[in-house]
């Protein structure tokens, strides 16, 4: 076998699937709580087995006999992991023993799932065959007991599961590097040997080095408040339904990372939980999801901020808005459910817009339909563009013309006696652009002058879509101490 073997982990709800995933991939890329139905994507990542590696599928509590709502969408979700899956992994409760819904389960796996172990999970603590014994009568041969949290037996389980199906050919050098990235993966690249996506490069500090090169694959997050279609928008992205779009707030919970290609380019997508107000957040859950958004958002390249112009512009939209400034990541504006406002409301809006998000101006705007795909190939282009700004090169001779021909168009004002001094500057950091401008009385420029020399760089320089940060060094006065 050449290709990479898949492993699904599959279940009910609450028998440690995420736990299990997070031992498996050496990750905490899954949200794990005591609670049902915490997961409900699929979550892709990577596990290393012996000198070889696998990629494991988390799944959300699969639910046979749903027929409708949120259940049903989870269940579709499992059994397209079934399908992707050389070996399904049937995760079973030792403590709480076999369940009516522990067979439904298994009946609908002996039908789809090519092979199929039984694994008995939170055994810690307990005799291994006494608690295996009574899931014997699910005839899906000997179970094998594990435990997720501890992490015994789980490597022999990934060992026994993969026998036979892992590849031959040696596996190539820097892969041990690749696979302790846990990075979502497509669905449509189960068979090929899918490269990790590529974590951006720190924000640099003043004075660091300035050679950081773009990423080969951007990872753009798509962030914004709940029901606001930022799943729907990667669904019609990678042209199937791979996260679920339910049209209920909060349907997403957890980050989920998925690579694709558009035009020849490789991108690692982020769908990201909805995030409300601070005061609305009070379930402990709901926290936890918001931590992965805010975890997304440094991460990323770019971040898409998904605006619902059925709602209008929230201050919510706004402090959203303020996270990816704070974080210095690239950014896209996209207005999802443009189709649907009336032509009558869609200037309102564009007004709306400027003024209570004025201070993204540098960012592209764009008017969408996540559901119809309308504005989506513009939009992908921008978040090229951002992130090529977010890592541009300012060679010094042209940033210091650039300063010069600033101050000659407007000279900074006067405190008193003094007007300060620019005299030149050069690039002290990318990702997003610093800008160092040396001079003298530099601490008396106001933010005024400060955003006219930003605005005027970005003329200068094309670096829509980024924030851009100018930093002021005063020399030291000589004569100070005369």
């Amino acid at each position: 076998m050449s290709g990479i073997p898949v492993v699904a982990l599959v279940g009910r709800p609450n028998v440690g699937k995420s736990t299990l995933f997070n031992r498996m991939t050496g990750s905490r890329a899954a949200l794990v709580a005591d609670r049902p139905g915490l997961t409900r994507d699929r979550h892709y990542g990577r596990a290393r087995v012996g000198d070889g590696h696998c990629i494991v599928i988390d799944t959300g509590g699969f639910e046979p006999v749903a027929k409708a709502g949120i259940e049903y969408q989870m269940a579709r979700q499992a059994r397209q992991a079934v399908l992707e899956a050389d070996v399904v992994l049937f995760i079973v409760d030792g403590r709480q023993g076999l369940t009516g819904h522990d067979r439904d389960i298994a009946t609908e796996l002996r039908r789809s799932a090519r092979r199929l172990l039984v694994a008995v999970n939170k055994t810690e603590g307990m005799p291994r065959e006494q608690v295996s014994a009574e899931f014997h009568e699910l005839g899906l041969g000997a179970p094998m007991a594990v435990s997720a949290a501890h992490g015994d037996g789980v490597r022999e389980l990934l060992e026994i599961a993969l026998e036979g199906l892992m590849p031959v050919a040696p596996t190539p050098p820097g892969a041990d590097a690749e696979a302790d990235a846990d990075q979502g993966l497509a669905s449509g690249a189960r068979k090929g040997d899918p490269s990790g996506a590529e974590r951006p490069a720190a924000t640099a500090t003043p004075g660091s080095a300035t050679d950081q090169l773009p990423p080969r694959r951007i990872r753009v997050a798509v962030v914004g408040r709940p029901n606001a279609g930022k799943s729907t928008l990667i669904n019609t992205l990678l042209g199937e339904e791979r996260l679920i779009a339910f049209d209920q707030p909060g349907t997403t919970r957890d980050a989920v990372a998925i690579d694709f290609e558009r035009g020849g380019r490789p991108y690692t997508l982020v769908d990201t939980a909805g995030v409300r107000r601070r005061g609305k957040v009070t379930d402990m859950i709901e926290k936890f999801s918001v931590v992965k958004t805010l975890q997304a958002i440094e991460d990323c390249n770019v971040c898409v901020l998904m605006l619902d112009a059925l709602e209008g512009v929230a201050e919510q939209d706004a402090n959203i808005a303020g996270y990816i400034l704070e974080a210095g990541r690239a950014l896209v504006v996209a207005v999802n459910k443009w189709d649907a406002l009336p032509a009558a409301d869609r200037e309102r809006l564009k007004s709306e817009f400027d003024r209570k998000l004025h201070f993204l101006r540098f960012a592209r705007l764009h008017m969408i339909s996540a559901r119809t795909g309308l504005g989506l190939g513009a939009l992908m282009r921008s978040v090229d563009e951002a992130c090529a700004a977010a890592f541009r090169k300012l060679p010094t001779p042209k940033l210091t013309r650039a300063l010069h021909e600033a101050v000659e168009r407007q000279q900074p004002p006067r405190r008193g006696p003094v007007r300060p001094k620019l005299r030149y500057a050069h690039q002290g950091g990318q990702n997003p652009p610093i800008v160092i401008v040396h001079g003298s009385s530099l601490d008396h420029v106001p933010e005024t002058y400060r955003r006219y020399l930003e605005t005027w760089l970005r003329e200068q320089f094309s670096l829509a879509g980024t924030p851009l940060r100018i930093e002021f060094r005063s020399g030291a006065n000589p004569y100070a101490a005369r």
